[in-house]
């Protein structure tokens, strides 16, 4: 910052375009909306363009969205800004990381209409709103494999030449949603069944991207942690049903994505704007397709037809404070069977 000395005949004019200066910064922040999102979301093939154009068109402002690694590393940017945090918004986070986001102190109540809402359990949260949602599940290769396991203890009892690509609960959505979907299921019995998975997993990746497109999609493995909703991109987009996803037995883990408003936005009827405008048909028809996951409300015909071919599963999940509870615990357990 310059500290240079105004000289005193051209004070006065400076000090007055300074007031005009400081009034169009404050503005054009004013009019500005900063969204902390991840990667994926915000790619040319994801869902963020399209929401961008749409809301922008409606709000008079900016959308500016900043692209994290994932949802944990959303959490830990928020945590490290605090009150200084430059987002008005943080769009990404589940259910599994609600409660260790609350307790940040850093979000404040949304004041959204919830009644647009459409999901497999009800919700009546007052920090998060919802904008989609999807069963964890394995995909298949079907031209790999014709026969997939029926459930979670068919996998684990699968010859060991049979192999499968999960991510990292540590640094990965998915990943995590596995632990809680195999803790959710068997209970104590959770780390024997990691044990007798060990033989069959072939990479544990830091994140999903790379597990499904560098992996997967190059035919390292017959099956990977996804979601029950990946195989509809395949089908609409792509034109083929080479790839689906196991139905299991036991049921699947839910993930339920939602966004928030900070406490420190300078934005706050912009921010509530934008978290309405969520459960709005202008945001929701670009969820399908861009983030290929079920939209949080319903849009009827809009929902492209690949989405009434997926796997219709029983889902579950464990309150978020739960999961915030023993979430250490559980990956404590998970890495001494992972590490033997």
């Amino acid at each position: 910052m310059s500290h240079d000395t105004i000289p005193a005949p051209r004070a006065t004019a400076a000090l007055i375009l300074g007031l005009f200066s400081s009034a169009a910064v404050a503005s054009a922040d004013t009019s500005k909306l900063t969204v902390y999102t991840y990667d994926s979301f915000v790619s040319e093939w994801g869902a963020g363009p399209g929401i961008e154009e749409a809301f922008e068109s409606q709000c008079n402002c900016r959308l500016d969205f900043i692209a994290l690694d994932g949802a944990p590393s959303i959490l830990q940017r928020l945590r490290l800004e605090g009150e200084e945090t430059r987002a008005d918004v943080v769009l990404g986070l589940d259910m599994n990381l609600m409660q260790a986001a609350r307790d940040t102190g850093l979000l404040a109540p949304h004041g959204a209409d919830l009644s647009p809402l459409a999901l497999p359990i009800d919700w009546q949260d007052e920090t998060f709103v919802p904008y989609d949602w999807g069963p964890f599940a394995f995909v298949y290769d079907t031209q790999m494999i014709s026969d997939p396991p029926s459930s979670l203890e068919e996998l684990a009892d699968a010859p060991e030449e049979f192999k499968i690509i999960i991510q990292d609960p540590r640094t990965s959505t998915p990943g995590l949603g596995l632990l809680l979907w195999i803790k959710h299921a068997y209970g104590d019995e959770a780390d024997e069944v990691w044990r007798r998975l060990q033989d069959n997993i072939l990479t544990v990746t830091r994140g999903w991207s790379e597990a499904y497109f560098s992996l997967f999609m190059n035919g390292e493995a017959p099956m990977v942690l996804s979601y029950a909703t990946s195989p509809a991109y395949h089908m609409a987009v792509e034109g083929s049903d080479r790839y689906r996803a196991a139905k299991f037995d036991e049921g699947h883990y839910l993930q339920v994505e939602v966004a928030a408003m900070t406490r420190a936005t300078g934005n706050p009827e912009l921010a509530r704007e934008f978290l309405e405008f969520m459960l709005t048909r202008d945001f929701q028809q670009h969820i399908p397709l861009g983030n290929v996951m079920y939209p949080a409300i319903e849009l009827g015909d809009a929902l492209p037809e690949a989405f009434t071919r997926l796997i219709d599963p029983e889902v579950f999940t464990f309150p978020p404070q739960e999961v915030h509870e023993n979430r250490r615990a559980w990956i404590d357990e998970w890495l001494n069977v992972s590490t033997r």
